[in-house]
């Protein structure tokens, strides 16, 4: 699945005011947090993510992980903050990030 830059852009005009719904710490992504990330990622479409590992290289692979395993996309990491977006089959218009800021963007 790809994505448009001009839609990243304004993806990440809507992260930038989004706080981070899932937390992945050091032991990685344990099953609990993936049933959390698919939940989130099939109600918003667009998540923060906030990733507390000290090694690049090692957030780098968590994040690559999460994207593989969630069929998500990378739209933009700062720091610790992974920004991750998929698309639902049938979004909810009270709880998709996309569609609640449409009318903002």
């Amino acid at each position: 699945m790809r994505i448009l830059n001009s839609q990243k852009k304004q993806y990440k005009a809507i992260g930038h005011g989004l706080k981070p719904v899932v937390m992945v710490a050091e032991n990685g992504l344990s099953e609990g947090v993936l049933k959390e990330l698919e939940r989130a990622l099939t109600d918003h479409e667009l998540i923060k993510i906030k990733i507390s590992v000290e090694d690049r290289d090692e957030k780098k692979a968590i994040i690559e992980a999460i994207c593989t395993q969630t069929s998500s996309i990378l739209i933009q990491t700062i720091g610790k903050t992974a920004l991750v977006f998929r698309p639902a089959d049938k979004p909810n218009p009270k709880l998709s990030n996309i569609l609640r800021n449409q009318g903002a963007l």
